[in-house]
C-alpha cells in the first residue's frame, strides 16, 4: 500500500510533494490489531469456540475481523487517491493492483494447498474456489477506488461533508438496495447437489446426491437463501467453500472430528460460500464507509474535530444497524446482512478512534509498535498464515518419526482431544 499522510496544515508544501510522506500509525496499528485477530480466531477458535465464527446468526469475535480489514482499505484509499490529476491512470492503476490481489486469493485459498496436515498441494480446476478473503477485499477496494477516482467533489470547505461526496452515498444505497432486492425477492426453488461422501470431507470414489427442499422467496436460514443459489448458478456449487460454518449448528450434529453424520438435514452437507457474489455489495459498502472516514482524516485537520466526527458517524450507524437487527433484519457475517454491515462497521470505526486518539493524539506509540510492524507487513503475513508455509516449515522438523512434529503434537493434545 502506498504511503500517506493528511496534511496538517491544509496547504501542500514542495517537501511534502518531492519526499515520502510518513504513514498514519494508528491506521497501520488497525490493521496489526486485524492481522493479530486473524490469527487468533483461526488457531485458537477451535479451542474456544467463543471466539470462533458464529454458526449463522449472531457476532463473534472472529466476525469483526474481515469487515475491519475492508474498513481499513477504505480509509486508506481517501488517503491515497486525494488528489487525481490523472483519472484514467489512477483508474488503470487501481484495476490493476485489485486483480494482483484477486488472483493472490484464488491461488492462496482456491485449494491449491492442502493444509498443515499435508505436504502435497495442487488443485483440479473442476473444483478451485473462486471467492475468498483476499478477493473480497480486492473487490471492494475496486469499488471504493472507482468512487473515489470518478465521483468526488473537491469542494468540502464549499458544501460540506455528505455533499461533497453524494454520489458515494448514491453508491452506498444503490448496492444496499440490489442486495435486499435480491435477498428477499429472488425465489429458490428445490435444489440438489453431489457429495463425494456424506460428510464431503474424507476423499472417496463413492457420489451421494442429496436433495435440499425449498420452493422459498425471502428465505435467510443456511438452505434456502437466495445468496446461496445465485453461486451455486454462477460459480458452480463445485467451487465454493466446502467446509461452511453452519455446519457447527446443533442441527447439523457435527462430530468432533469434523463429521457430518448421514441423518443431518441434506443441507448440512451442501458447500456454501460465504465469501460469495452477492454479500460482496454489501462488502463494498464497508469499504466506501472506510472511505468517508478517510476523507475525515484527510479533510479535517485537528484532532478534536476528526474525532467529534468520527464519534457521531460511528453512534449513528451502530444505531441504524442495532434498529434493523431489532425489527428482525439477522446479524449475519455469511450473508453480510445489512445489519451486520452497519454494525461492525461503526464497531470499526469506534476502534480506529480510539487508536487514533491513544497513538496520534496522546502518542502512545511505542506500546503498540508491534501491531504496528504486522500491520506495516499485514499482506506478506496474511500469505504465510494462509498458505500455512509458515507451521509447514515447522512441521518439516521432526525427530526420528515424521510424526514427532510440533504442530502435529499440538493438533493430536489440544485440538482432538
Amino acid at each position: 500500500m502506498a504511503d500517506y499522510a493528511p496534511l496538517l496544515n491544509g496547504v501542500d508544501h514542495p517537501a511534502t510533494i518531492c519526499a515520502k510522506p510518513p504513514r498514519i500509525a494508528s491506521l497501520d496499528v488497525f490493521r496489526g490489531l486485524c492481522v493479530f485477530l486473524m490469527m487468533l480466531v483461526d488457531y485458537g477458535g477451535s479451542i474456544f469456540p467463543i471466539i470462533a465464527h458464529s454458526p449463522w446468526n449472531g457476532l463473534h469475535l472472529a466476525d469483526f475481523v474481515m469487515p475491519f480489514f475492508l474498513f481499513i482499505a477504505g480509509v486508506s484509499l481517501a488517503l491515497v487517491y486525494k488528489k487525481v490529476t490523472n483519472r484514467a491512470e489512477a483508474t488503470w492503476k487501481a484495476v490493476f493492483k485489485a486483480l494482483k490481489l484477486f488472483l493472490l486469493g484464488v491461488l492462496l485459498q482456491g485449494g491449491y494447498f492442502h493444509g498443515v496436515t499435508s505436504l502435497t498441494f495442487g488443485v483440479d480446476i473442476e473444483r478451485i474456489r473462486w471467492f475468498g478473503i483476499l478477493q473480497r477485499i480486492a473487490l471492494g477496494y475496486i469499488v471504493a477506488a472507482l468512487c473515489e477516482i470518478w465521483l468526488s467533489r473537491q469542494t468540502w470547505g464549499e458544501v460540506g461533508f455528505f455533499r461533497s461526496y453524494y454520489w458515494h452515498w448514491c453508491v452506498i444505497f444503490s448496492l444496499s438496495a440490489i442486495y435486499a432486492g435480491l435477498l428477499y425477492g429472488l425465489y429458490v426453488p428445490d435444489w440438489e447437489f453431489k457429495a463425494s461422501t456424506p460428510t464431503s470431507v474424507r476423499p472417496s470414489n463413492d457420489s451421494f446426491v442429496y436433495l435440499v427442499k425449498c420452493s422459498v422467496r425471502g428465505d435467510l436460514g443456511p438452505a434456502c437463501n437466495s445468496a446461496g443459489m445465485i453461486d451455486r448458478c454462477i460459480l458452480g456449487v463445485d467451487h465454493l467453500y466446502l467446509k461452511p460454518v453452519y455446519r457447527n449448528l446443533k442441527e447439523c450434529n457435527l462430530s468432533a472430528d469434523g463429521e457430518v453424520p448421514e441423518s443431518s438435514p441434506s443441507w448440512c452437507h451442501a458447500p456454501f460460500d460465504p465469501e460469495g457474489i452477492l454479500s460482496s455489495l454489501t462488502a463494498a459498502v464497508t469499504c466506501i464507509i472506510g472511505l468517508q472516514y478517510g476523507h475525515i482524516l484527510a479533510h479535517i485537520e485537528d484532532h478534536k474535530g476528526r474525532l467529534n466526527a468520527w464519534s457521531l458517524f460511528s453512534v449513528s450507524i451502530f444505531v441504524l444497524g442495532s434498529f434493523l437487527a431489532f425489527i428482525g433484519i439477522p446479524v449475519n457475517k455469511s450473508l453480510y446482512t445489512i445489519s451486520y454491515m452497519l454494525i461492525t462497521s461503526a464497531s470499526a470505526g469506534i476502534t480506529f478512534c480510539a487508536l487514533y486518539l491513544l497513538i496520534d493524539v496522546y502518542g502512545y506509540r511505542c506500546i503498540t509498535s508491534v501491531l504496528e510492524w504486522m500491520g506495516v507487513h499485514s499482506l506478506s503475513i496474511f500469505v504465510l498464515v494462509t498458505s500455512n508455509l509458515a507451521i509447514i516449515a515447522i512441521q518439516g522438523l521432526y525427530w526420528s518419526n515424521p510424526e514427532n512434529n510440533i504442530v502435529h503434537w499440538v493438533i493430536t493434545r489440544f485440538v482432538h482431544k
